[in-house]
C-alpha cells in the first residue's frame, strides 16, 4: 500500500503591511476595536500586480527548493483559491507554467477557507492511488481584492498570501511526515454565511452565525479527525485551526482538549487569508522551530460554504 508524506512546506506573503491604526483612517473603526472583536494587529496586502497565482507559486517555489525536487519532477499541482478573477488558465496551470514545470495534471479546488485541506486530502488521495508520485498543494487568496473597504465588519478582518506543501509517496511506509485520513463536510442549508459573490465579487458573512457554528459544531468534529489518525488531542503537538478570527481560535483550541499542543495563531499579523491561512501558519511554525519533525500537528479548515476539513499530519 503507497503511503503519503509532507516533504516540506513553504509560505509568501506580499511585503505590504496594513495596519490598524490605518484601517482608522479608511473607516470606522479603532485598534482597540480590531483587537477586541478579532485579535487581529497587521495584515499583509498584495499589489494590483501581484495575482494569486504569483503569490502561490513564490510558496511553491519555497517549498520545492526545502524539499530539495525540481518543479519538472512534479506530476500534480492541486490549487485553493477563491479570490482568482481568471476562469482560464487556472491557477494551478498559471504556477505550472511560472515554476517551468513539464506536464502535471493542474486542477484549482475552491472550498474557500477550508480549501486548504481538502486539495490536501485530493493530493493524498492521488498519491495513495497511485495517479501521482509528487504533488505541490497550495492555499492561496488575495482577500483584499474583494474586500469591501467600506465595510468595517469584515474589511478589517482580511488579508493576502499563500502556502504550499509538497507531497510524495512513501512506498516504504516508513510513516514520518505522513498524512491521516481526510474528515470532510459542510452544511449546505447554511452556505450563505459566508460569501464571496456579484459583480465586482465582495466578501460578506454573517459573523454571529458563524462565531456560533465554529465554537459549538467544529470541536466534537476536529476531535474525530484526531481519532480517524489514531492520535488523542493530549498527544498533539500543535494545532493549526483556519485562521478565521483569534475569537475562534481561541475556544476552540481550547474545546479540542489539545493541552500540550502549540496553538497556532498567525491571523495575530496576518489576518484572515482564506485558504491560504492553514498552510502559512503550519509554514511559519516549523520555520521557526515550534515543531519538530514527526510531530502530529491537526490541519482543520473551516468557514466559506460552511465546510470543514481537517487531517492530522506529521511534521516534515
Amino acid at each position: 500500500m503507497i503511503g503519503t508524506r509532507i516533504a516540506a512546506v513553504g509560505h509568501y506573503q506580499p511585503a505590504r503591511v496594513l495596519t490598524n491604526e490605518e484601517l482608522e483612517e479608511m473607516v470606522d473603526t479603532s485598534d482597540a476595536w480590531i483587537r477586541s472583536r478579532v485579535g487581529i494587529r497587521t495584515r499583509r496586502i498584495a499589489g494590483p500586480d501581484e495575482p494569486v497565482d504569483e503569490l502561490a507559486a513564490h510558496a511553491a517555489a519555497k517549498a520545492l527548493a526545502s524539499a530539495g525536487i525540481e518543479p519538472a519532477a512534479v506530476d500534480l499541482v492541486v490549487v485553493a483559491p477563491s479570490t482568482a478573477i481568471d476562469r482560464s488558465p487556472n491557477t494551478a496551470a498559471r504556477l505550472a507554467a511560472r515554476l517551468g514545470m513539464v506536464s502535471p495534471a493542474t486542477l484549482d479546488l475552491n472550498v474557500v477557507c477550508a480549501g486548504f485541506t481538502h486539495a490536501l486530502a485530493t493530493a493524498d488521495h492521488a498519491v495513495r492511488a497511485g495517479a501521482a508520485e509528487r504533488a505541490v498543494v497550495v492555499g492561496a487568496d488575495k482577500m483584499s481584492q474583494v474586500a469591501d473597504w467600506t465595510d468595517r465588519g469584515t474589511c478589517v478582518l482580511v488579508g493576502d498570501g499563500a502556502g504550499a506543501a509538497v507531497v510524495t509517496a512513501d512506498h516504504a511506509g516508513s510513516g514520518g511526515a505522513g498524512i491521516g485520513p481526510v474528515l470532510w463536510g459542510s452544511v449546505p442549508g447554511l452556505g450563505h454565511a459566508v460569501r464571496i459573490e456579484g459583480t465586482p465579487p465582495r466578501f460578506a458573512q454573517e459573523g454571529q452565525s458563524v462565531y456560533r457554528w465554529a465554537t459549538t459544531t467544529l470541536p466534537p468534529i476536529a476531535r474525530k479527525v484526531c481519532e480517524r489518525a489514531g492520535t488523542t488531542p493530549e498527544e498533539l503537538a500543535a494545532v493549526v485551526l483556519h485562521q478565521a478570527n483569534l475569537r475562534i481560535i481561541e475556544p476552540v483550541a481550547a474545546k479540542l482538549g489539545a493541552v500540550n499542543a502549540v496553538v497556532a495563531k498567525d491571523v495575530v499579523e496576518s489576518g484572515n487569508t482564506s485558504a491560504a491561512s492553514i498552510p502559512l501558519a503550519l509554514s511559519k511554525l516549523v520555520e521557526r522551530g515550534e515543531i519538530s519533525t514527526g510531530d502530529p500537528v491537526l490541519l482543520f479548515g473551516f468557514g466559506g460554504n460552511l465546510s470543514y476539513a481537517g487531517q492530522v499530519v506529521r511534521c516534515p
